[in-house]
């Protein structure tokens, strides 16, 4: 219960101090000039004066509100190295009961830095904001944090924090810890495919010096370089970039004897592959209306370098001419298939059919071409089942069937079981009606002895499209010349594009298109496994986290040919995933994260922030115990640390449920007063 005295004037204030002046004047005089009477005359002023004021008596009913105090707890990966997780809890519930025993205090607990796939580094300085938002400055007390000392979001200074009270760090962890990391001193972003990258890193070793260790790197888990690094020395590697999108890197170190964690002894480096261009040999064996369709795929392309030529003499028109005199500009086969067979990454022959142009031994470098990691495209008509198809040469032997006529016949291609789930034909638009909603082709070449099973089918169910695998190349056969009846809308066309694009591109070894391939993709805040196969069924999936922890996945179909699922990505770095056949890895977040960048618990980042606000930074463990200060309120001090005590700033605050007012010269009371104080005056007077 407060009281006290509380004036509302009756009369403008300026009003009031004037005649407060005046009285002051009359005072003077009165008393300078020993009036009779002097006192009673100035205590009826004073009176009038005082009346004029309107003085009221207050009484208050306050209740005392608690001072808070944030106890932030920190939950990040960093903090499961060593015994640190026991010191933690252990720490937290110490000094949760000591503050509970403290009357008037207030104890919140929030915890933070959690891992969730997103966030890079430790934050903490958000949370003990979240937790005092709603507190007045004038009430919080103070915050603790629990943590190894490694945070990202430290503020400037002492102001940016947003309350005036003491900010205290209880440090998890060692003095004497050791551990090793490799730092990337500098790395490409993007690469060109088939060209050399250089990366740059450093082997760091804290708690330890002269160390020297085994360095290895590997570029999507195959090993490239291995050496012997010493602490502290820095080493450039160069990196082939062999294919599009990321190039994984991975740098790791040996083991340091009794060091913290094993996480940060390997950095990732993602480098995006991009092509400089794909040359693509596209050889036209005759005018017709499909050729067009080849060419505006290709050019529409501009990562596509395209070499188109066509032959204009039929087949029929042989006679002694010499080949150099039947052409304005003159077809380089020398150039093209022997000397720099090899710089195509693609070689299309568009019903092309032997001619006399290419001899026989260039047919033969065209085989070899694709043993040795090649690719071939024939699209057919019936050319292919011809007396000169290019099926008589020695490119047979990477051919994956034999001719043995044509039927002129309409009919929907449609997927056969096998290109259901081969991901050159899965999903194609409109192939799941009865028939498949896009036009018909009205020619296919009849085959036999194929190597492999086709991926479409045509008329009575025979081979349309078949792609098989030679050597370390590939090669597919499109066995009807109509493409292009897709390409111009007849009938409603057909995906065209689509096919034509997949194809292309698994021919040129696009990884995404293989038909056994373990990919790992990040949507939202999930991981999804997924693996394609040919398979009826696919092994459980191995998946590591950056910080090395391993969970077994089941796959489930998800549509034919493709097994998938899904888990949380809930931690930055390098993932891996493994069936025990087939690898993947991807890189979540910032390629070395700041969590695991370095690990050593310390006090010196937060040591001048907390010493700033009055407080302290000490750790929590001395020896193998936990030895935490003791906790004392302190009402007025700028200081609140001292040999083993931590302080906490209690507050005053309070609010008010109640308020009583008495006006003094109110009624009765006050009349009485007035009339009192004249009447004696006039008697004064009157003696």
């Amino acid at each position: 219960m407060n009281y006290g005295i509380a004036f509302t004037p009756l009369i403008p204030s300026a009003v009031l101090w004037t005649a407060l002046a005046a009285i002051v004047v009359i005072a003077a005089l009165l008393l300078l000039g020993r009036a009779r009477g002097a006192w009673l005359r100035l205590l009826a002023l004073g009176l009038l004066l005082l009346a004029l004021a309107n003085p009221s008596f207050t009484r208050e009913e306050r209740e005392p509100l608690s001072s808070v105090a944030a106890v932030v707890v920190d939950k990040s990966p960093s903090q499961s190295f060593g015994d640190r997780t026991n010191e933690t809890a252990r720490a937290q519930q110490e000094l949760v009961d000591s503050l509970k025993k403290i009357p008037g205090l207030e104890v919140r607990v929030v915890e933070a830095g959690q891992a969730d796939g997103e966030t890079d580094g430790t934050k903490l300085f958000g949370a003990v904001s979240s937790a005092l938002s709603d507190v007045p400055v004038d009430r919080v007390a103070g915050a603790f944090l629990i943590t190894d000392g490694r945070v990202h979001d430290i503020p400037a200074n002492a102001a940016a924090l947003g309350f005036q009270a003491p900010l205290h760090a209880l440090i998890t962890g060692r003095k004497d810890e050791r551990d090793r990391r490799i730092a990337i001193t500098a790395a490409p972003r993007f690469g060109i495919v088939g060209q050399v990258q250089t990366i740059t890193y450093r082997l760091d070793d804290q708690g330890v010096t002269g160390q020297r260790a085994k360095v290895a790197v590997r570029v999507d888990g195959e090993t490239i370089n291995e050496r012997n690094v010493a602490s502290g020395q820095t080493v450039n590697v160069d990196v082939d970039i062999k294919h599009e999108g990321q190039n994984i890197v991975e740098i790791e170190a040996s083991p340091l004897e009794n060091e913290l964690t094993l996480v940060n002894n390997r950095a990732v480096v993602a480098i995006d592959g991009v092509r400089d261009k794909l040359r693509v040999l596209l050889v036209s064996g005759e005018p017709h209306s499909g050729e067009r369709t080849w060419r505006n795929l290709l050019k529409s392309d501009a990562s596509v370098d395209l070499v188109h030529f066509t032959i204009l003499r039929p087949p029929e028109k042989q006679d002694g001419t010499p080949i150099n005199e039947l052409s304005l500009i003159a077809f380089p086969t020398r150039e093209l298939f022997q000397q720099k067979i090899n710089e195509f990454q693609l070689i299309i022959f568009d019903r092309y059919a032997r001619q006399g142009v290419l001899p026989i031994a260039y047919f033969d470098n065209i085989a070899r071409y694709v043993r040795a990691g090649g690719a071939v495209l024939v699209s057919a008509g019936p050319d292919y089942a011809s007396s000169t198809s290019i099926w008589r040469t020695p490119l047979d032997s990477v051919l994956p069937a034999e001719p043995v006529g044509v039927t002129e016949k309409p009919f929907y291609a449609a997927l056969s079981d096998v290109g259901k789930r081969h991901p050159v034909t899965r999903g194609l638009e409109g192939a799941n009606s009865d028939p498949p909603h896009w036009s018909r082709f009205f020619r296919t070449v009849d085959t036999r002895n194929a190597i492999s099973p086709p991926v479409m089918t045509g008329a009575d169910g025979k081979p349309l499209l078949l792609l098989s695998r030679f050597g370390e190349g590939r090669v597919a056969l499109l066995l009807s010349d109509h493409i292009w009846l897709w390409a111009r809308g007849y009938e409603g066309g057909g995906p065209h594009l689509d096919l034509l694009r997949r194809m292309s591109h698994w021919l040129m070894k696009q990884p995404e298109l293989d038909e056994e391939a373990l990919h790992l993709q990040v949507r939202g805040k999930d991981l999804v496994v997924q693996r394609q196969t040919m398979a009826d069924s696919v092994s459980p999936v191995t998946v590591t986290s950056p910080s090395g922890a391993r969970r077994e996945l089941t796959l489930s179909a998800s549509e034919p040919g493709m097994w998938t699922a899904t888990m949380p990505a809930n931690e930055l770095g390098l993932w891996q995933a493994s069936d025990g056949t087939l690898k993947a890895l991807i890189n979540v977040g910032p390629t070395n994260p700041k969590e695991f960048s370095e690990v050593t618990s310390t006090t010196e980042t937060l040591a001048p922030l907390a010493r700033s606000t009055g407080g302290d930074a000490r750790r929590v463990v001395d020896g193998s115990s936990i030895d935490l200060p003791r906790i004392v309120p302190v009402h007025a001090s700028s200081i609140f640390r001292g040999d083993g005590w931590m302080g906490v700033k209690m507050r005053d605050a309070s609010v008010v449920r109640g308020v009583g007012v008495l006006p003094i010269f109110a009624g009765l009371i006050g009349l009485l007063l007035l009339l009192g104080a004249f009447a004696a005056t006039w008697l004064r007077e009157g003696r």
